[in-house]
């Protein structure tokens, strides 16, 4: 397999043995540049600082967190290729755990044990795949949809074997440029080819999108009904249910996610947050503690997570062991960023609880203070925060917060919840006063880059929507223009290669906050047209990628 020759792979594997057993068999097939990893932690360190083209993982790490939680990470924060081809493998027979790792999307997973045959029949397998979708997938990391959509139609007609897998890639790229009105024929199409439970969920998908909730919904109880292992069915339809507030239906279907694939992080945070929200305290103090558990050995873990499980101890009248979670949250994540404000925040809900007037104050001081510095902070916490400063008399540290979180909010509901806050308190005037000060000062923030762009002061528009960006991230007006700024200057200014990625990453933020922005293809197209003009775009040979058809993408079309 001389194919292999030239790869880079990683091995995370515990145990040494098999490490080496492995390494051996790579090595007789050409495979030379092999990196190990003992435990998650060292494989993230390894995948954050340089590509992979294989990645062979032991789904039973030690340590305290699996391959399926290293996958979702890797994947979530955006730290492995898309040519990255990931196994899973694993002697472990249960079911649930297979499902888990199976859902996230892992190119392949080998039981063990296994011959050096067999595990290079499977590589040999992806690698043909990877070289069929290589350039769909490199054009796609450069941020060029549009040419992928093109490379797809081309892939359709030259290879015929994988037509279902670049249709539905295709699919995929209209719905992320926010054109589900394009995707929705296609998912079509594959239904009635053949009855294609994914191909049934792109279309709930691309009904949801356009706030059609109850179309959206028919289809995916019908899938979750029929598939009872779909997991990904199970999270659209709770996502359609907390869209039109049926936040105990949400809870329920979570709950049967998370029976069926019990080990996914993100989904059991998702509900154990439901269920707060929803009242349930008990379930959400449940779930919170697998949660905190769960990823506690993860190199992303999150101190807000030991905030909501100390709410939802609150909540239950358990001051006692709300206390010990904070005493966890300092020791644990000591030098985690945010931890400071975290445990301020969850030290206020305490001390309310218990009346402790002197810490409480002290706390709300701290977290009043750190708020200000940490806009990734999720707003749930910053308005629990909020809440709690107005009923110990601290209305003006509260309207500073509750102001920064209108700012920063993404859509009229978003916005409703942080007013009701201080209509809860009786203060709804000031309510709608906080509310039109904040969306003028977005207007204002605005306003004052396209005016510096007029004037051409480009890079000063830059900077200063920079700035509204990294206070405001969830603002998709403020995100939006960050780009066009970025973009303007660009264009009028030469090529910059920072700027380039920071142009990708804000219309990237756009399409997750605002997928319908009925302007995003136009600020996609100004992108293209910049790169075109640089030469920073694929070059095409003949209406074709150059390197013959199809010899380079990111892994197996999922």
């Amino acid at each position: 397999m001389n194919e292999l020759e030239g790869l880079n792979a990683l091995i995370v594997e515990p145990h040494a043995g098999m490490r080496a057993m492995i390494h051996n068999m790579l090595a007789m097939c050409g495979l030379t540049r092999v990196d190990h990893a003992g435990s998650s932690n060292q494989a993230v360190k390894h995948i954050g600082g340089k590509h992979y083209d294989l990645i062979l993982c032991e789904y039973a790490l030690e340590g305290g967190q699996d391959g399926q939680q290293l996958l979702e990470d890797v994947r979530h924060h955006k730290l492995m290729r898309l040519s990255t081809m990931f196994f899973m493998v694993t002697a472990e027979g249960d079911y649930g755990k297979v499902v888990s790792a199976a859902e996230l999307g892992p190119t392949d997973y080998i039981l063990k044990p296994f011959t050096a045959d067999r595990l290079l029949e499977r590589i040999a397998r992806a690698l043909d795949k990877r070289s069929v979708f290589l350039p769909v997938y490199q054009l796609m990391e450069a941020g060029n949809q549009r040419d992928a959509i093109d490379a797809c139609l081309d892939g359709e007609a030259r290879h015929v074997r994988y037509l279902t897998d670049f249709m539905r890639l295709r699919a995929e790229l209209h719905m992320f440029l926010g054109e589900p009105e394009q995707a929705e024929p296609i998912y079509r199409k594959l239904i009635e080819t053949k009855a294609i439970a994914w191909a049934r969920l792109g279309l709930a998908k691309t009904l949801f999108l356009r706030e059609r909730y109850g179309d959206a919904q028919d289809i995916l109880e019908n899938l979750v009904d029929t598939n009872k292992n779909f997991v990904d069915a199970y999270d659209w339809l709770a996502r359609t249910h907390e869209a039109v507030g049926a936040l105990d239906k949400a809870q329920a279907v979570l709950t049967e996610a998370v029976g069926v694939s019990p080990h996914a992080v993100r989904r059991l945070r998702k509900l154990g947050e439901t269920a707060l929200e929803a009242g349930d305290n008990d379930t959400a103090e449940k779930i919170l503690k697998q949660v905190v558990s769960k990823a506690k050995y993860s190199e992303f873990r999150d101190p807000q997570d030991h905030v909501r499980l100390v709410q939802s101890l609150v909540r239950k009248g358990d001051p006692v062991q709300a206390a010990a979670v904070i005493r966890d949250l300092d020791k644990s994540m000591a030098f985690q960023k945010h931890t400071g404000v975290c445990s301020a925040i969850a030290s206020s809900m305490v001390h309310e609880y218990t009346g402790n007037e002197a810490r409480l104050n002290e706390a709300l001081s701290t977290a009043l203070a750190g708020s200000r510095d940490a806009p990734e902070l999720r707003a749930e916490l910053k308005l629990e925060l909020a809440r709690v400063a107005i009923e110990n008399r601290m209305e003006e540290g509260a309207a500073e917060v509750v102001r920064e979180v209108m700012r920063n909010a993404g859509n009229n509901a978003a916005m409703a919840r942080a007013m009701a806050v201080f209509e809860n308190a009786g203060h709804k005037e000031l309510a709608q006063k906080l509310a039109v000060e904040s969306r003028q000062q977005v207007v204002d923030l605005v306003a004052g880059g396209a005016a510096r762009a007029r004037e051409g002061d480009f890079k000063g528009a830059v900077t200063l929507m920079q700035e509204a960006a990294n206070q405001l991230p969830d603002n998709p007006q403020v995100v939006f223009n960050a780009a066009l700024a970025v973009l303007k200057c660009l264009d009028h200014g030469g090529w910059d290669e920072r700027l380039g990625q920071q142009a990708l990453g804000y219309i990237a933020g756009v399409r997750r906050l605002d997928p319908v922005n009925a302007k995003l293809p136009a600020l996609a197209a100004l992108h293209r047209q910049i790169l075109d003009k640089y030469g920073k775009g694929p070059r095409r040979v003949h209406g074709a990628l150059p390197g013959g058809a199809f010899a380079i993408v990111a892994g197996a079309a999922r």
